[in-house]
């Protein structure tokens, strides 16, 4: 029932589940002394889960045993059972099989005769057995090897296409791409009904419900609400004398408005309450229910959807003083700086997947403060679990269509089951209010950049055979579908705009020149910024917790990270030389394993902390928006392994979380230093060497803030040099701009043989008493600095932990032996005489060890 009320299906027709089911690998006539074994198996699942299950593989998220898995996506499958109808069933008129999702290449046989053949694991499938059902009927999904059936396609069409990422036949099997091996992910093809599987029956039903909501404005309120119901079948076909019963209700049941109506189309216009991101309002969600009911008023059917009432806008706009244009979302004339993530599948086993932990995952993006979770296109269109939970929650969503880094193809077969694909998941998510973009894919354009493949001046629309063939996908066909399915907002792909998918200028960018390309140090990320940068990263290991996961009993004398384990459990190329270049640029640092987590995180969690408050430093206000959001290269692992990701795969947050976290408060400070050199005229012996530092503070509310900055230096050696204060008025939804000028305390040089003093300089934003921010900005690199003891002084109470210290302390860490606490804040910079209060729920009583930068470790 719930299902039913979440995907806009039937209410009121009889749906069972189909159980009872059990499979086999086929045996192939090259395996005589090979014989089948079946065993049974719950449906939804993959084979790969089944077989862990029964001990028949080992874990292949441990040690290297992903490798030993790889016979099974070339192998072929077959899942069986016996379907008992009862005569109720028999005896209606009509009789559907709903297949939700099959994985991949499936053939299905009803009582030994083939009814359907699928290739597209994104696609459900209604299939009517009508008058094929008898009191015993045995059910056959016979699932060939994915791999070897996409090797078959590209062999047939085209041949092999340039990629990144995966074996290339990928880009001609509509199937999660990721399970071909991503740079943070293993090779795992999954293999089996990855959906539930139910019988349905019935006399009349409705299907395909679409509500279209906007919202306008009224009085100075938005409030004014349209709600139409441009599509509803009746299937197979309206009764004679039937009418419809359209009610609207909200979260708590009230009728908002209610009509019946003979027509299969409604419209409803009135207040309402609107819909917002999280921090700038509500979120309303109301139910629309629609009945059928016969001459007599009785109802013989019944669906529903939940909607919500906003008005979305992608605003691209001139700005002044620089070149190209804005790129920003407006949700009910709010103007929204986007700090967020980008998502990939939770798991390489989708179905290991519950309820639970979709929204366990959104819950750690609101303890973030991020308002919106991109969608990546190399899995899934994702489960309504996590729509559900965004919606409920005001995080927006940047939704991908499933086309990730690579050339795709683009013929009739493939273009007609994309257009299938695209329109039920554009009919699916459409009735979601976070949902506010769909995006094309994920880098194709990048990657014909790469090739030199596109021309940008062919503006034909006759792409399919050009060498850029899936323009056809992104500029034709997927544009026309959501334009006809959906009021939502449609990009051609991420990143995109301007004269290349690099344009920092225009649209939305993928920002990979720290790690990836150029390999620029983190200080230059304000150098780096575009009008959107939806893609940006830095790996970091992740909790030690996770990393004695990926280890089998026997393995422990692995646990270091050169180990052939735990180099397997991080997929990117080059991952040491990039590490390292980081690390030593910046640290001293040791190469034990918890060492080695804890310099790899506190560097993950500088570069991009550093990331969010330069970015938001340029969401100058209206019309001044040079950059409009931050969408961190990502939130969640597939698996245990070393990512780009700030939460692992046992939801455990790395301290990058909690430094993105402090950065995307409603109100923050910031600094930023720069040395700046100048030489005499004529001269390269006779120069003087100024460093420069820049503050500023940044307000999300809607209103003025009026408060005061402390802003005090530090040396390491020498103590507090300065302590002054700034009393200011923050704009409403920007940042402000407060003080510049050389760093307190530190000499002017006049040759690079002087070394700068050790200049910390830590500022508070206050306000009532209460300090709103931190932060506190040091010299680097840090491997210069000679650390002496801080002083660090904690006082538990409770679950509550108070740090201080006499001397300044960069990136505090604190964990305790044995499960871990939730922490409150993590990756802490201390400043003298600033207590900071962290909470650890689950801490009973056990000791609290620190580590930080300095503390003698390496």
């Amino acid at each position: 029932m719930a299902d039913s009320v979440k995907y806009g299906g039937v209410l009121d027709a009889h749906r069972t589940t189909i159980k009872g089911w059990e499979f086999s690998r086929v045996v192939s006539e090259t395996e005589p002394d090979v014989q089948e074994e079946w065993a049974q198996c719950k449906v939804p699942t993959s084979v790969q889960v089944e077989l862990i299950k029964a001990g028949k593989i080992r874990d292949p998220y441990k040690g290297l045993n992903e490798w030993d898995c790889q016979w099974i996506h070339e192998s072929a499958w077959t899942f069986r059972t016996t379907l008992h109808a009862t005569a109720a069933q028999l005896a209606a008129p009509h009789a559907d099989l709903i297949l939700d999702g099959l994985d991949t290449y499936c053939t299905v046989v009803l009582n030994g005769e083939e009814i359907a053949k699928t290739d597209n694991m994104f696609l459900s499938h209604r299939l009517s057995v009508t008058g094929q059902l008898k009191e015993s009927n045995t059910l056959e999904l016979r699932f060939a090897a994915p791999l070897l059936e996409a090797k078959k396609e590209e062999a047939a069409n085209g041949g092999p296409m340039a990629l990144w990422n995966g074996d290339s036949s990928r880009l001609y099997s509509r199937k999660a791409q990721y399970g071909w091996g991503w740079d943070w992910g293993p090779v795992i093809m999954t293999v089996g009904p990855w959906r539930p599987i139910y019988l349905e029956t019935y006399g009349v039903r409705l299907a395909n419900l679409r509500v279209d909501t906007t919202l306008g404005q009224r009085d100075g309120k938005w409030d004014a609400a349209k709600l139409s119901v441009p599509e509803l079948d009746v299937v197979p076909a309206m009764p004679a004398g039937a009418k419809l019963a359209y009610t609207l209700t909200d979260a708590l049941g009230n009728v908002i408005k209610s009509e019946v109506t003979a027509k299969p189309k409604w419209d409803l216009t009135g207040k309402v309450d609107a819909w917002y991101p999280i921090h700038y309002g509500a979120q309303p969600l109301y139910s629309l229910e629609v009945a059928l009911l016969d001459r007599d008023g009785t109802v013989i059917a019944r669906t529903a959807q939940r909607t919500a009432f906003r008005h979305v806008e992608i605003v691209q706009e001139p700005l002044p003083d620089a070149p190209g244009t804005s790129f920003l979302f407006e949700v009910n004339g709010v103007r929204v700086f986007c700090g967020g993530s980008n998502w990939i599948p939770g798991d390489n086993f989708l179905t290991e997947m519950p309820e639970s932990r979709y929204r366990a995952w959104v819950d750690l993006l609101v303890k973030g403060n991020q308002n919106m979770l991109r969608v990546w296109a190399g899995g899934i269109y994702e489960a309504e679990a996590l729509y559900d939970a965004c919606d409920e929650a005001g995080v927006l969503v940047w939704q991908d269509f499933m086309f990730g880094c690579g050339l795709y193809p683009s013929y009739d077969k493939i273009n007609a089951s994309i257009k299938a694909e695209a329109e039920q998941a554009v009919q699916r998510l459409r009735t979601h209010p976070s949902v506010v973009i769909f995006a094309g894919n994920n880098e194709d354009y990048q990657v014909a950049e790469e090739k030199k493949v596109v021309d940008y001046n062919d503006n034909s629309g006759d792409y399919m055979h050009t060498k850029f063939p899936g323009r056809h996908i992104y500029e034709i066909l997927l544009p026309e579908v959501v334009e006809r399915c959906s009021d939502i907002f449609y990009w051609p792909s991420s990143p995109y705009g301007g004269k290349t998918s690099g344009d920092l200028t225009v649209g939305d960018v993928h920002q990979w020149n720290v790690w990836h390309g150029t390999q620029e140090p983190w200080a230059n990320w304000d150098m780096l910024a575009g009008r959107f940068v939806s893609e940006f990263g830095m790996q970091g290991y992740p909790n030690i917790r996770t990393v004695n996961e990926w280890f089998e009993k026997g393995q422990e004398d692995q646990a270091f990270p050169q180990s052939r384990i735990s180099v397997n459990h991080n997929k990117a190329d080059g991952f040491e030389r990039r590490l390292e270049l980081y690390l030593m640029e910046n640290f001293r640092h040791a190469f034990d394993m918890p060492s080695y987590v804890y310099y790899t995180q506190a560097m993950q969690a500088e570069t991009l902390g550093a990331a969010y408050r330069l970015w938001r430093r340029n969401w100058k206000g209206r019309g001044r928006e040079y950059t409009s959001g931050a969408l961190v290269w990502q939130i969640n692992d597939c698996w245990p392994c070393v990512s780009w990701a700030i939460c692992d795969y046992y939801l455990r947050p790395k301290p990058a979380f909690y430094t993105i976290a402090r950065e995307m408060r409603t109100y923050t400070v910031g600094m930023a230093r720069k040395e700046v050199r100048t030489n005499s005229p004529g001269s390269l012996a006779h120069y003087t060497i100024e460093h420069e530092l820049e503050l500023w503070a940044c307000n999300s509310t809607l209103h003025p803030k009026a408060a005061t900055i402390e802003m005090v230096s530090f040396d390491l050696d020498a103590g507090e040099l300065d302590r002054r204060t700034f009393d200011v008025e923050l704009a409403s939804n920007a940042s402000t701009e407060v003080w510049k000028g050389t760093v307190p305390g530190q000499p002017t040089r006049t040759s690079l043989a002087q070394v700068p003093r050790p200049i910390v300089v830590g500022a508070r934003l206050i306000a009532n008493g209460q300090v709103l921010a931190r932060y506190a900005n040091w010299p680097e690199p840090w491997k210069y600095l000679t650390f002496p003891d801080p002083g660090l002084k904690m006082v538990v109470k409770g679950d509550e932990v108070s740090v201080s210290a006499e001397k300044p302390v960069k990136g505090l860490v604190l964990d305790v032996e044995g499960d871990e606490c939730e922490w409150s804040d993590q990756a802490l910079d201390l400043m003298p005489g600033d207590t900071q209060v962290v909470v650890a729920k689950g801490l009973n009583g056990r000791e609290v060890k620190a580590r930080y930068i300095g503390d003698g470790s390496a």
